[in-house]
């Protein structure tokens, strides 16, 4: 069965810090480049990151660069995403999605990617 399993979320303040975690089973994660996506309500769903399957090119939006780090651990199977300065903003459902091959160019397309986790929630209040 395939599973990404998404954990880390809470409720911050702003200025704030949290590490996302994204566990793949079922499939070959270490062959797929994953990506962080986010919806907020009343929103669409948009691209946060991206990381290669060897964890060598990464690409960011332009709301969260110097923000927030991408990376993985391909021995533990995992995928983080670590959010530095949380926004109030920042709130929103945050998803791991992974697909075949890593892409600068339309990396947010949500067909392209295969399996999809069921999100956890970052909430930035004061």
């Amino acid at each position: 069965q395939v599973q990404l399993v998404e954990s880390g979320g809470g409720l911050v303040q702003p200025g704030d810090s949290l590490r996302l975690s994204c566990v793949g089973s079922g499939f070959p994660l270490n062959d797929y480049a994953i990506g962080w996506f986010r919806q907020a309500p009343g929103k669409e769903r948009e691209g946060v990151s991206c990381i290669s399957s060897r964890g060598i090119h990464t690409v960011y939006a332009d709301s969260v660069k110097g923000r927030f780090t991408i990376s993985r651990d391909n021995a533990k199977n995992t995928v983080y995403l670590q959010m530095n300065s949380l926004k109030p903003e920042d709130t929103a459902n945050y998803y791991c999605a992974a697909r075949p091959r890593f892409t600068y160019v339309a990396w947010t397309g949500i067909r392209d990617y295969d399996y999809w986790g069921q999100g956890t929630q970052v909430t930035v209040s004061s």
